[in-house]
């Protein structure tokens, strides 16, 4: 058998590494079987609440199938999905942040975080969150707003008072 010269890899000059990030992903695996109600899972492609879940006994293919039932955090529309009990389903990241609310312009909030970094990018939520919203501050209270941040989606989700 004839060997072939081994030869180093040569990497190009103009190599541009300026636009990676630090690898963190929006989502990670975890066992269908270890899911539970309450936590958040991707179902058809939406991030959801799990509100209900059944789990079949094992049937002649081998599987136990877990029937998954959850409600998108953004939307609250009801997604289904069924996934033998050993595979893995994605998990979303979920990050909380709270905000002050500095000001209101047409539907778009303008929010303050406790870094003293200003948000100016975030649409009101429509019925009766925004509506609170607005009235809370045409009254001139000060108070802060719940932020959910999921797979690069952010929503404003509550309102808080702020801490005397």
């Amino acid at each position: 058998m004839k060997e072939l010269p081994s030869r180093p890899i040569a990497m190009e000059d103009d190599t541009d590494f300026s636009g990676a990030h630090s690898g963190a992903s929006m989502t990670f695996p975890k066992q269908c079987s270890a899911l539970r109600k309450n936590e958040y899972v991707i179902l058809k492609s939406h991030p959801c609440k799990i509100v209900e879940m059944s789990t079949s006994k094992t049937g002649k293919h081998g599987h136990a199938k877990v029937h998954l039932t959850g409600i998108d955090i953004f939307t609250n529309k009801k997604h289904e999905d069924i996934c033998p009990s050993t595979h893995n389903m994605e998990v979303p990241c979920i990050k909380r942040t709270d905000y002050e609310l500095i000001t209101i312009d047409d539907d778009f909030a303008t929010l303050l975080s406790d870094e003293g970094i200003e948000k100016a990018d975030l649409r009101l939520p429509d019925k009766d969150l925004g509506k609170k919203t607005r009235i809370r501050h045409g009254k001139g209270e000060v108070f802060k707003v719940t932020v959910l941040q999921v797979m690069d989606i952010e929503k404003i989700i509550a309102i808080k008072n702020l801490n005397p």
